[in-house]
């Protein structure tokens, strides 16, 4: 009995896919545009809607646009008709997918939005279809050969709709600046959640910052660390930084010296500092790359204010590595 080539198929399957989606450029042309603006001046809501394989792209896209702000939900055509077109409000989009482009569930949807003006997004592969020629703004998707080995099975149709989704998304995106800043507003928690997240999220500030003036001495150095639990004093006066002294500092400064010794003769002056902008994950890898366990947090690069002190026992408690 011959072996079956599993690699072999799967590399032919994607190679076709690879090969189809290059038509992708068909798309983008003056519809696309106008479906880009038509979201963005939206006072609504984007409802997206399908049936079978062009449902789960729906839904796909729905989640996409609302993890990058606009406002959107995933409307199941053959539910419409049961009283779920109530969700559905004059301000809104209407965005319908369907390869065919004459998935007979849509119709009452069509209608609906017909008879009160709320604004229709068809994305479908045939020109003369219902749902290209009745919508306000129509999106020809180019026919493609599916990857499977009988080339019926939605594969390259469905990767093809789904990747004009997603462009659809990135160029709102770009249109509404989108930042990361923004991004991390949508993904609190995970791993997107942390690699996102700002050194002004987990900084120690306020009253619990260890800050000392230059002219006090290593024995009131000790007490303030000791009370502040951070392993760390600032040297500061009239808000302004001079440096700090780590425990081991003060340790050696009172070996060396005596516990009245002022602690500007043996702190560090310019130490490192990050923003409060800066990345978390930047901070660690700061931290890592000097082997210190705490960076000075300023409010921006010019004016030096101190605002917090970012350590390490905090970076990895949020999970960031």
């Amino acid at each position: 009995m011959k072996k079956i080539n599993y690699l072999a198929i799967a590399k032919k399957s994607a190679a076709i896919q690879i090969s189809e989606l290059k038509k992708i450029n068909k798309v983008f042309n003056k519809n696309f545009v106008k479906a880009v603006e038509a979201i963005h001046n939206s006072k609504g809501k984007v409802v997206c809607s399908g049936v079978g394989k062009s449902g789960l792209i729906a839904r796909k896209i729905s989640a996409t646009l609302s993890s990058v702000g606009i406002s959107s939900f995933f409307l199941d055509s053959s539910n419409a008709s049961h009283g779920d077109l109530g969700q559905v409000e004059k301000r809104d989009v209407l965005i319908l997918f369907s390869y065919s482009g004459n998935t007979a569930e849509l119709t009452n949807l069509i209608k609906y939005a017909s008879r009160f003006n709320i604004l229709t997004i068809g994305i479908a592969s045939q020109k003369n279809s219902m749902l290209i020629k009745s919508c306000d703004i129509p999106i020809l998707l180019p026919q493609v050969k599916e990857a499977d080995p009988i080339g019926m099975v939605p594969s390259t149709s469905t990767t093809i709709t789904l990747l004009v989704g997603d462009c659809l998304a990135v160029a709102l995106m770009d249109k509404q600046k989108f930042s990361k800043e923004r991004f991390r507003l949508f993904h609190p928690g995970g791993s997107i959640g942390s690699a996102l997240l700002l050194v002004k999220d987990i900084m120690v500030s306020g009253s619990k910052l260890p800050i000392i003036s230059p002219e006090k001495n290593i024995a009131q150095a000790i007490k303030v660390i000791k009370q502040k639990k951070l392993g760390i004093v600032i040297v500061q006066k009239n808000k302004k930084v001079f440096g700090f002294c780590t425990d081991g500092d003060v340790r050696r400064g009172y070996q060396t010296y005596d516990k009245n010794q002022k602690v500007s003769k043996i702190m560090t002056k310019n130490p490192l500092f990050v923003t409060e902008t800066t990345l978390a994950a930047k901070a660690l890898a700061i931290m890592n790359e000097n082997k210190i366990t705490s960076l000075l947090v300023f409010k921006d690069n010019n004016s030096k204010k101190l605002v917090g002190i970012v350590h390490i026992h905090e970076l990895l408690k949020y999970g960031i590595r």
